[in-house]
C-alpha cells in the first residue's frame, strides 16, 4: 500500500510539472505536439515490448518437457497471484538476471538468463519468478510507460524552448503569461526534475513487486537470499551486452557499477532491499 501510494503521488508531481511547464511557456499547441508525439513512440513500445526486448536478448522459448521445473513454479506463482500463466524464455546471458515483459497480464513474460539458472537454489528461483510475476500482477509495464510519457513530454517541450531561445525566437505576448527567461531557467530544470521523479517511480515499483513476490513465494527469505547473490556475483562485473534503456527491467541493476548514487538509479540498494524483506512478518 506504502508504495503503491508512493507511485501515485510520484505520478503526480510529474503531472503537476508538466502542467506547470505548459502554464510558464504559454504554448498549448508545443505541448499538444509534444504529447502525441511521446505518446505514439511510447505507447508503440509498450504493445510491442515483449518483442522488442526478447529479441534483443536472443531469448527462446521454453517448453514445458525443456524445463518442467521452471513451469511448475511458474505456473503456482501466477495461481497465487490470480493471473494467466506468464510464457518463459531463457536468454543466453552469463551474467544472472531475470525480467518480466508483456502489456499486460495476459501478455505476460517471464525470462531468465542462464546464468541464474546455474547460479540459484530452487528455492532462490522462485523468489525470483515470483518477483517478476509481481510485476506482470502490478502491470507495472503499463505505469512506466505512463511515466515515460509524460516525462517524454517535458524533455521534448523543453529541447523546443532551449533552441527557441537559443535562436533568438520564442518571445510571447505578456498577455499570454510567457517570460522568456524563467521559461528558459524551467526548460533547463524540469527535464531533470522529471527524470529524477520518473526513476523514483521505477525504485518504487521495485520496491511494491519485492512485497508481491514475497507474498506469491510464501517466503520473502527467498527473494532475499536470491538478491544477496546476484548482488555479490555481479559486483565489479561490466555487463557489456546488456542495452541501457532496458537495465530498470532487469530484477538487479545489470549496470550498477556505473551508478554514482541511488538517486540516479533506476533500482533501490540492495541492502535496503533485503532488509525490507527480512522485515516482513506475513507469508
Amino acid at each position: 500500500m506504502r508504495n503503491q501510494l508512493k507511485t501515485l503521488i510520484f505520478l503526480s508531481l510529474l503531472t503537476g510539472l508538466l502542467l506547470l511547464f505548459g502554464q510558464l511557456i504559454g504554448g498549448r499547441q508545443g505541448l499538444i505536439i509534444a504529447f502525441i508525439f511521446s505518446l505514439l513512440m511510447n505507447v508503440g513500445s509498450y504493445w510491442f515490448s515483449d518483442k522488442l526486448v526478447l529479441a534483443m536478448y536472443g531469448a527462446k522459448e521454453v517448453a514445458y518437457e525443456d524445463a518442467p521445473f521452471l513451469h511448475q513454479i511458474v505456473e503456482e506463482l501466477a495461481r497465487n497471484a490470480g493471473i494467466p500463466k506468464p510464457r518463459i524464455y531463457i536468454t543466453p546471458q552469463e551474467i544472472p538476471n531475470a525480467f518480466a515483459t508483456g502489456r499486460n497480464p495476459q501478455n505476460g513474460v517471464v525470462a531468465v538468463t542462464e546464468g541464474i539458472l546455474r547460479l540459484l537454489s530452487p528455492e532462490e528461483l522462485k523468489g525470483v519468478l515470483a518477483h517478476e510475476i509481481g510485476h506482470i500482477k502490478n502491470r507495472d509495464i503499463l505505469i512506466q510507460t505512463i511515466a515515460a510519457t509524460i516525462a517524454g513530454v517535458i524533455m521534448f517541450v523543453a529541447n523546443m524552448v532551449k533552441w527557441a531561445a537559443f535562436l533568438g525566437f520564442g518571445g510571447r505576448d505578456e498577455e499570454e503569461g510567457s517570460n522568456p527567461i524563467v521559461a528558459l531557467v524551467l526548460a533547463i530544470i524540469a527535464p531533470i526534475a522529471a527524470t529524477l521523479i520518473q526513476l523514483a517511480i521505477s525504485r518504487s515499483r521495485e520496491y511494491l513487486a519485492d512485497e508481491t513476490g514475497a507474498k506469491l513465494s510464501g517466503n520473502p527469505e527467498y527473494l532475499a537470499r536470491a538478491l544477496e547473490k546476484l548482488d555479490a556475483y555481479s559486483r565489479g562485473m561490466v555487463a557489456r551486452d546488456i542495452n541501457p534503456a532496458t537495465a530498470h527491467m532487469f530484477i538487479v541493476n545489470p549496470l550498477s557499477g556505473s551508478s554514482l548514487l541511488n538517486l540516479f538509479s533506476t533500482h533501490p540498494p540492495i541492502a535496503e532491499r533485503v532488509r525490507r524483506l527480512r522485515e516482513m512478518r506475513y507469508v
